[in-house]
C-alpha cells in the first residue's frame, strides 16, 4: 500500500487544538465566527437559517468551503432534520458558486466526524466542499512541506461573493 502524506494539516490541527486549550470548554472557532458581524474578515460567504458557509482558512485547495451549522454539535445524528436539510441543500449551492467563480473540474465533499476520523474541530461538525482540478496535487507538499494555493484568500473570497450574489440559494420548499 502506498501512503500519501499531508504534513500541512498538522499545523491546522495543532492551531485549533491550541485555540481549544486556551478557550477551555468555551465555544468553537465556528461558534465565535457565527456570532460575529465581520463576515469579510472571517471569510463567511453566506448565512442561512440553520447553517453558514465559510472559506477554510487553511484550505486543501483554492476555494475550499466549509458548511457549518450555527448550533455547536459534534454528532451528525444530533442535528435536527431542518439543519440536515439545509446543510444538504447548501452543498449544491456551494458547488454552483465554485463552478461559477473558479471553474473546477471536480469536487470532494465530506465530513470528518470525531478525532479518529481527522476532525480538527471535533466539537462542531462541518461539511467540506473542496474544488479539484487535474494535477492540483504536485511535488511541493512532499518535497518542501508546502501546499501551493494559487490565489490570496481574500481575492478568492471576492470572486465567490460575486457568485453567491449572482446565484443565491433558493428558499426552502
Amino acid at each position: 500500500m502506498q501512503q500519501m502524506w499531508s504534513p500541512w494539516r498538522s499545523q491546522h490541527i495543532e492551531r485549533f487544538d491550541q485555540d481549544a486549550r486556551e478557550a477551555g470548554s468555551g465555544p468553537s472557532v465556528f461558534s465565535r465566527i457565527a456570532a460575529e458581524d465581520r463576515d469579510e474578515d472571517n471569510l463567511v460567504l453566506w448565512r442561512g437559517t440553520h447553517v453558514f458557509v465559510v472559506m477554510n482558512l487553511y484550505p486543501y485547495n483554492n476555494g475550499h468551503l466549509l458548511i457549518v451549522p450555527y448550533r455547536e454539535v459534534a454528532d451528525y445524528e444530533a442535528l435536527t432534520e431542518a439543519e440536515q436539510q439545509e446543510m444538504t441543500r447548501t452543498i449544491a449551492a456551494c458547488i454552483r458558486w465554485l463552478k461559477r467563480a473558479l471553474k473546477p473540474e471536480g469536487f470532494n465533499v465530506g465530513m470528518n466526524l470525531g478525532p479518529a476520523a481527522g476532525a480538527g474541530i471535533p466539537q462542531h461538525l462541518h461539511m467540506h466542499v473542496v474544488p479539484r482540478w487535474r494535477g492540483d496535487t504536485n511535488f511541493m507538499p512532499v518535497v518542501a512541506e508546502v501546499k501551493v494555493i494559487p490565489e490570496a484568500l481574500h481575492d478568492t473570497y471576492r470572486k465567490l461573493r460575486a457568485a453567491v450574489a449572482a446565484s443565491p440559494l433558493p428558499p426552502a420548499p
